[in-house]
């Protein structure tokens, strides 16, 4: 086992890995967890390491097997195959609820931090499971109401549930961070997670494209727009690819097309705010970084994926973003209706977390404190 530095809190903080938006939201979290001088251990794998590596060079890493879920081509097919990876997805979480077991023992972990992995929690140390779904959307009331049931199984056995979104007011997620029947955990909502801030920039893209989510939806979308770019000649783009570990080229773009293959955190900050209107996918973390920035966007849900399509539908009935289908998606269209579309209130203060997790660590520390006088 590490000696233990009774001064210093050891944090495991460790993202699921559907998609790279876990991980960027864990982005906030560990870097308040450093100014708290707190020791951070990130537990990952693949893109999600590799973009963490990337933020954070200087903090220790373990590797965690990725639950590597895959999508279909089709809305259809994509919840055809999540429903047969069901029994898989159970796996990992006995074998995460293992894998913790050893790693508390071995690298003395004070603390769990995990964002959506269900298997991370235990009662030696305190848990916190982080999600933004306390009513997931299967598109079926039934389901909705047997997959809560689930979720909260899992929940309930963490010490805290934080959600980021706002309490109450004007919030971001709906009904799938609101919903009538509350877990037993002790729920704490942090606000919107993101590691961007807000910074004026002169005007240098027409339309940024970031790109995210599992295979193959992220590849066909990235396919669409490559195609389509040449119809908007006059209009100057950028692709954000969302892809950490590609080191192969893109051959064959137009020339109004740009694109990089992953930028960090402070260089697609910069990109946003350069760019007049962003299109991309529907994922939550993506809205919650686009909310604080307060930027326009067109947000394209991920097919088949069931929180994307309420998420789309949410926050185009709030007149917080403009949504369009993937099917028979039309670049040009997109622009015009970012152009067209009436932007509500896009001033979503995204500081809120911080208290939660300073009040947390503080608590901890004086517990621990006091356990080894």
């Amino acid at each position: 086992m590490k000696p233990k530095n009774i001064n210093r809190l050891v944090v495991l903080v460790a993202p699921l890995d559907w998609g790279l938006g876990h991980a960027t939201r864990c982005i906030p979290i560990i870097k308040a967890l450093l100014e708290l001088n707190c020791e951070v251990v990130a537990a990952a794998s693949g893109a999600q390491k590799a973009l963490l590596e990337k933020e954070f060079p200087a903090i220790r890493f373990l590797e965690l097997e990725g639950y590597k879920i895959m999508y279909g081509n089709d809305g259809l097919s994509t919840r055809l195959r999540l429903i047969g990876q069901i029994p898989k997805i159970f796996r990992m979480i006995r074998r995460e609820f293992r894998w913790l077991k050893i790693t508390i023992e071995k690298e003395g972990i004070d603390l769990v931090i995990s964002d959506n992995r269900m298997g991370l929690n235990t009662k030696s140390v305190p848990c916190i499971y982080i999600t933004h779904q306390l009513q997931i959307q299967t598109g079926n009331r039934f389901f909705d109401k047997l997959a809560q049931k689930l979720h909260y199984r899992f929940i309930n056995r963490f010490q805290e549930c934080w959600v980021p979104d706002y309490e109450s007011g004007k919030n971001l997620a709906g009904a799938l961070s609101h919903p009538v029947l509350l877990p037993k955990a002790t729920l704490k909502y942090l606000g919107p997670l993101s590691r961007f801030r807000k910074n004026e920039q002169a005007m240098k893209y027409d339309v940024a494209i970031i790109l995210s989510g599992p295979e193959p939806q992220r590849s066909i979308l990235e396919k669409i727009i490559c195609e389509q770019a040449r119809l908007v000649p006059g209009k100057k783009l950028i692709l954000i690819r969302g892809l950490p570990l590609e080191t192969k080229p893109l051959n064959g773009l137009p020339d109004n097309l740009e694109y990089k293959n992953h930028l960090g955190g402070k260089e697609l900050n910069d990109i946003i705010g350069q760019s007049d209107l962003v299109i991309g996918r529907c994922g939550y973390s993506t809205v919650m970084d686009l909310a604080v920035l307060g930027k326009k966007a067109v947000l394209i849900p991920t097919p088949g994926q069931t929180e994307q399509e309420y998420l789309a539908k949410h926050l185009a009935a709030g007149n917080l973003f403009c949504c369009m289908q993937q099917e028979g998606f039309s670049l040009k269209a997109a622009i015009e209706s970012g152009r067209l579309f009436p932007f509500g209130d896009l001033s979503f203060p995204g500081e809120e977390f911080r208290s939660v997790i300073g009040e947390h660590v503080m608590r901890l520390s004086g517990d621990q404190q006091s356990k080894y006088r």
